[in-house]
């Protein structure tokens, strides 16, 4: 298969980034060009809430370079992907259309939780030494302008993801309110509100949890690694040695920081912030490592578009990283886990034997799995109010790799799995969110014991019937009688009547 060339462009807080990639199956994934050029969207973001006229006007006018530059290269795809600032702007729809306008860019504004996974991507797809490294404690620290990403990972699964208000040009605001303060007072006062932000977290999830090391990305860690002066190995840095780095830092002025990083006046203010991100979590988890792989977002756009059109291949299963944050979520709430595996059993033998009829396929698949781990999690908070709470649950919860639209869907099919279901409620995603429920249901009402009784139960269709059928000798009336409540909404949805059959052996 010949390679193609793809265009990566990064619509960030302060800055907007072009990546020019050579993919192929043979070489994998080449950089062959990157083009930055600064811009402060999060300046008008998170002090006015939106984006300016002059901002819009300036970045349209980057972006046309971008895609003259794009076409220079004869690109096959080129993707434009948006942040934070864009994310929380509340004139983004206007902003997306003048660039569609003046470009011809149609961008993306992604989800928190879609911009780490991309990140994260990047990052597996670098280096073998990953999946060796998650094999023990370790911490992805992805800090970005408007906030930061950490992630833990126990023996090559994810273990949890949570986002914090700690970006660096949050923190960068805040030192402008206290500039007349020492340098000195100023560091520990980000420290402070580093350790604030970290509390709940360090509470909550690493409580008796070893880390060893820490990954760390963003693009300001990138330019913080050229002033390692040669106390690293490579690309990775002991605690101990960055800690030596960190002082050092905190001593410079804002000239020296220019010459040294090599970086205008305006990102040298940036530096500091980021390092007392990094030095905190190196402190409070007491981790050993500090790696940085040197990834951006445009290499995890470049590993997904790799992937999608099969020009390489990965050997991580980041499916199974969705999956296991949910598995998580569910033991975090107290989910009963011999249910939720009994059910997920029963959700994904119905999808896969119905795939001639339901139109759907593995990313729904996945979407249905989330919900199956996580339809009682609302028990956690209220019996009575179980499926909203669970619902709140679900959309205050990051979940790696999933779009907003994506979560608020698992959201929805864990809402109605035990309510009537409020197409009004559900826009453009009114079906999908029904067929999921209809195979939740019946999925559900197959354990209604609670005993897994059904465990085994051969599903298929013929006749126009969807046949379960079930060899279990003993008293079966609870999921008989729950199962018929749910066959009349599962045969409205899908044409298809529900049978349950079981199978008694002659004595």
């Amino acid at each position: 298969m010949a390679g193609k060339i793809f265009a990566a462009i990064d619509i960030g807080s302060f800055e907007l980034e072009l990546g020019i990639y050579e993919i192929s199956p043979g070489n994998g994934i080449r950089r062959i060009d990157h083009v930055r050029a600064a811009l402060p969207l999060g300046s008008d973001t998170y002090q006015t809430g939106m984006i300016g006229y002059r901002r819009v006007e300036e970045m349209c006018g980057i972006l046309e370079d971008f895609v003259r530059i794009a076409n220079g290269y004869q690109a096959s795809m080129c993707r434009a992907y948006a942040t934070s600032a864009m994310r929380e702007a509340k004139n983004n729809r206007i902003v997306l259309d003048q660039i569609r306008v003046r470009t011809g860019l149609k961008v993306k504004i992604i989800s928190n939780s879609e911009q780490r996974f991309l990140t994260y991507k990047a990052i597996a797809g670098k280096d073998a030494g990953f999946s060796r490294m998650i094999q023990k404690g370790t911490a992805t620290v992805d800090v970005g302008f408007g906030g930061m990403q950490i992630s833990l990972f126990d023996k090559d699964s994810l273990v949890s993801t949570q986002n914090l208000p700690l970006g660096v040009m949050r923190l960068r605001g805040f030192l402008n309110r206290v500039q007349n303060e020492s340098r000195t007072n100023r560091t520990e006062l980000l420290e402070e509100m580093v350790d604030n932000e970290m509390l709940t977290f360090r509470k909550m999830y690493l409580k008796d949890r070893e880390i060893k090391n820490v990954i760390a990305t963003g693009s300001t860690v990138i330019h913080l690694a050229r002033g390692f002066d040669g106390e690293n190995q490579g690309d990775q840095i002991s605690a101990e040695a960055y800690q030596k780095f960190y002082e050092k830092l905190a001593a410079m002025n804002r000239g020296q920081k220019e010459e040294i990083f090599g970086v205008s006046a305006e990102y040298a203010a940036l530096l500091l912030p980021s390092a007392v991100i990094y030095q905190r979590v190196l402190a409070i988890t007491g981790a050993e490592t500090l790696w940085i792989p040197g990834v951006c977002l445009l290499d995890g756009m470049a590993a997904e578009y790799g992937e999608e059109t099969k020009l390489v291949k990965f050997k991580h299963d980041f499916s199974g990283d969705i999956i296991a944050a949910a598995r998580n979520m569910a033991k975090r709430y107290k989910c009963h886990g011999p249910h939720v595996q009994a059910t997920e059993g029963f959700a994904l033998d119905i999808f896969d034997a119905m795939k001639r009829y339901h139109g759907m396929g593995k990313r729904e698949r996945l979407l249905l799995q989330l919900a199956v781990y996580l339809h009682s999690c609302g028990k956690f908070i209220s019996v009575r109010e179980a499926s909203d709470c669970a619902y709140n649950i679900i959309m205050g919860t990051e979940i790696i790799g999933l779009s907003h639209s994506e979560r608020e869907t698992v959201a929805n099919v864990v809402r109605f799995n035990l309510k009537p279901l409020r197409y009004e409620e559900l826009g453009e995603n009114s079906m999908l969110v029904a067929k999921l429920v209809a195979i939740l249901r019946l999925a559900n009402s197959m354990d209604r014991s609670h005993k897994q009784k059904l465990t085994g139960a051969k599903i298929s269709v013929k006749d126009g019937m969807l046949l379960v059928s079930t060899s279990y000798e003993g008293d079966i009336t609870l999921e008989r009688i729950a199962f018929e409540q749910k066959e009349e909404f599962f045969e409205e949805i899908y044409g298809i009547r529900p049978v349950l059959k079981q199978k008694r052996r002659i004595k």
